[in-house]
């Protein structure tokens, strides 16, 4: 049996070992301008130590999993781009290019239409670029056992809620930095991006609950930075 320490003396069942069996897809959404970067440059395509931001990403992706394959969501504009990369790295068979929509939820929506089987979906962000192997483990492994796996992270700072001209302080044990690569079983995942779009829906996690379904945390990694503004990394 493949993940033992999942399940304890018990075997998993008949549908969760058909999940073990499953493809896997990663959904990588890279659809940044680079304006917070102060770069003309989407951002997805800054060079860092010789390589594109978004090399990062995929390589660690297919490293992680010989049998995942990865659809790259990216502005219509940026798609040459994006295949020139892959086309670099020497894995085409492996990634396939879309485009993406007016806003995250569509632009996710335009990939999972590429995923028609059984799988486990991670959804990531391109610019997230130091995700580790172990941390999209630690997804695929909870999102096998309970359906769905959501990175997140205490924060280290001091908070305050503010509302209407007033504030107070909160307790940040209480609060959680949501990151990704989102991860979800796909019987939960696709139907849920079936729905209509609502403005609440902030990431793959509120759209999933706003079909009701529960979603659950996982340890997340605090160097799992979104590079969305000029910083040192």
């Amino acid at each position: 049996m493949p993940f033992p320490y999942l399940y304890g003396d018990h075997k998993p069942s008949l549908f969760l070992r058909s999940f073990l069996l499953m493809k896997k897809y990663a959904v990588i959404v890279a659809g940044g301008s680079g304006l917070r970067m102060g770069s003309n440059m989407p951002k997805q395509f800054l060079i860092l130590k010789g390589k594109p931001l978004l090399q990062y990403t995929l390589q660690t992706f297919l490293e992680v999993y010989a049998d995942l394959n990865i659809i790259l969501v990216l502005p219509g504009v940026s798609i040459e781009k994006g295949k020139e990369i892959i086309s670099k790295m020497n894995v085409e068979e492996r990634v396939q290019v879309t485009s993406g929509g007016e806003t995250r939820f569509h632009s996710v929506q335009n990939g999972l239409k590429m995923i028609n089987e059984q799988s486990i979906i991670f959804v990531h962000d391109g610019v997230r670029c130091l995700v580790t192997p172990k941390l999209i483990s630690a997804c695929y492994n909870q999102a096998i056992e309970k359906g769905s796996a959501i990175p997140a992270v205490a924060p280290t700072d001091s908070l305050r809620l503010e509302q209407q001209g007033d504030h107070h302080v909160i307790n940040r044990n209480d609060v959680r930095i949501i990151q990704t690569p989102q991860t979800f079983r796909s019987d939960i995942l696709l139907p849920a991006f079936k729905q209509e779009y609502q403005a609440s829906f902030t990431d793959e996690a509120t759209v999933v609950e706003a079909a009701g379904n529960k979603v659950y945390l996982v340890e997340g990694d605090h160097n799992n930075l979104k590079i969305t503004r000029n910083r040192k990394i």
